[in-house]
């Protein structure tokens, strides 16, 4: 990133010398972007990350198409959640229900989804880690000519994500899911797919996303996805291994719910409740321990519901009030999760007692 931060500073759309220059590199990300989910470069909008992604996902499909009905998950990202809100009233929609263990429930399809219908369901989910089956869905959808659109955020550089086998219509990405920089996504699409801008003006993005490429950050971003290509298959491993260590330590602890604990899940992701403890209370304590977890989505990490998605898995309202999400990184040691679990123990304890002299 740092030549595009010092000397190759032209604008990629100048047709000078130093703008082509720039414009090569952009078009080298690009194809790095496309070759991680076996897209052509082409299909690539670069977005300012990955709730603009799915924002341009949904709003410019159901516009550019002008579709009448928008189907999501029930466990979806706030940046498709309040996409739906936004659209409530004015086309009609679904919510697929999710059974105990948050993956979709394709049998409780409602017949009432009408063939100009988006459905939008993502493919691993931001707390639980929960992998849905997309091929399967998409197929179960598409055959009823529905278009349908995946976010792929948090399975991208954790699982295998291909384009074309998941037969989707659209799909998301975020740079900063793959190590790249903060502040840029992408959307991919199907080029039969007439996308409505959000952003008009310049006519960047083949007139799909105005505004003066963010260079820099793109440039990471493809770098990025290139190597989260190459180390697929190892870092997959070495996350898995870190999430079975940490899990059999876990269910030592008396009172601990593991969510979503049957389904197939990323390997990076461990969300968690503790029976009789807040949530909030104990993320406080492992902060000060100097352990970065959090109560779900980073996303939504103001609110003080319970998360949307336990409570659509059906989970006790009291049990999701305690959940934490631990994420694994390439860059963790079994030695920080020993630390984690003797901490864990520790305030359980801690704040288990200070019940009971409240009591």
């Amino acid at each position: 990133m740092m030549p595009y931060l010092q000397g190759c500073y032209a604008n990629p759309s100048s047709i000078h010398t130093q703008g082509r220059v720039v414009r090569k590199a952009l078009d080298v990300a690009r194809e790095q972007v496309a070759d991680l989910v076996n897209a052509h470069p082409s299909q690539v909008v670069f977005t300012s990350g990955g709730s603009e992604a799915n924002n341009l996902a949904i709003k410019g499909s159901i516009r550019g198409m002008g579709l009448s009905q928008l189907v999501i998950g029930a466990t979806e990202h706030p940046s498709v959640k309040d996409v739906a809100k936004y659209f409530s009233s004015s086309i009609a929609q679904q919510v697929l229900p999710v059974d105990e263990q948050g993956r979709i429930r394709l049998d409780d399809n409602q017949s009432e989804i009408n063939s100009r219908a988006l459905v939008s369901v993502m493919m691993a989910n931001n707390e639980t880690g929960v992998v849905q089956d997309i091929a399967t869905i998409s197929g179960h959808f598409r055959k009823q000519g529905f278009l349908v659109h995946t976010d792929a955020i948090q399975a991208a550089g954790k699982i295998a994500v291909d384009f074309s086998q998941l037969n989707v219509n659209l799909l998301t990405l975020s740079s900063h899911k793959i190590y790249g920089p903060k502040g840029v996504g992408a959307l991919i699409f199907d080029k039969s797919i007439d996308l409505e801008p959000m952003i008009h003006g310049g006519g960047q993005e083949k007139k799909r996303r105005s505004g003066t490429e963010n260079v820099v950050g793109i440039v990471g971003f493809g770098k990025a996805a290139e190597i989260a290509k190459t180390q697929l298959h190892k870092n997959k491993k070495e996350l898995e291994d870190l999430q079975n260590y940490f899990e059999h330590q876990l269910k030592q602890l008396p009172g601990i719910v593991i969510f979503s604990e049957k389904a197939e899940r990323l390997p990076n992701t461990t969300f968690f409740g503790v029976a009789g403890i807040d949530g909030e209370a104990l993320l406080m304590q492992l902060d000060a321990q100097g352990i970065a977890v959090t109560s779900g989505s980073a996303c939504a990490s103001t609110s003080l519901m319970p998360s949307h998605v336990l409570m659509a898995m059906g989970v006790d309202e009291q049990i999701a009030r305690s959940a934490i999400r631990v994420s694994f990184g390439s860059q963790n040691t079994k030695a920080e999760i020993d630390y984690l679990i003797q901490t864990l123990k520790m305030q359980v304890e801690m704040i288990a007692s200070f019940d009971l002299l409240e009591i």
